[in-house]
């Protein structure tokens, strides 16, 4: 069976970023036998702390897609980041407004292969974690990476985002 072309497009950019996971090896995006839509479920399927969990949150942020990738383990503080980064609007965006910007489905949406890269801030509780793990393009697929990793590979600035 021919793998979801979203997942076939983080893989591609997985590959073409030389993207590696924990231990050094190269990034694979792994199909879980089930969707995954929430952090706590990601964990869970995988056996790790909800906090290695590399949520991928879209907001509109004055009429622009903003992904942030925060820790699993807590919340945006949507007012403070706005006022951090200077934006007069920040809200979730909705899900045509992600569909539109990243080609994939809230639930499911990947740090990158996207059809035009994001600004992208990586929350910093991710450093805590010697491996994390982000979502595939689709709700039930994931990959293994880094902190580290994530900020190479998605070009993003690591901001507290909490």
């Amino acid at each position: 069976m021919q793998p979801h072309p979203n997942v076939r497009a983080v893989q591609e950019a997985l590959d073409a970023a030389g993207a590696r996971d924990g231990s050094g090896r190269p990034s694979e995006v792994r199909l879980l036998p089930e969707a995954v839509h929430t952090a706590a479920a990601a964990a869970d399927a995988l056996g790790v702390a909800v906090g290695a969990i590399a949520n991928s949150l879209v907001f509109d942020a004055d009429d622009a897609p903003l992904l942030v990738l925060t820790s699993g383990a807590h919340r945006v503080d949507v007012a403070g980041l706005a006022a951090h980064l200077g934006f007069t609007h920040l809200r979730r965006a909705t899900p045509e407004f992600v569909r539109r910007h990243t080609g994939q489905p809230i639930g499911g949406v990947a740090p990158l292969g996207h059809p035009e890269p994001l600004r992208t801030i990586v929350d910093v509780a991710l450093a805590g974690y010697d491996e994390v793990w982000a979502a595939g393009g689709v709700p039930q697929a994931v990959f293994p990476t880094t902190y580290a990793e994530l900020l190479r590979i998605t070009v993003g600035t690591a901001t507290e985002v909490a």
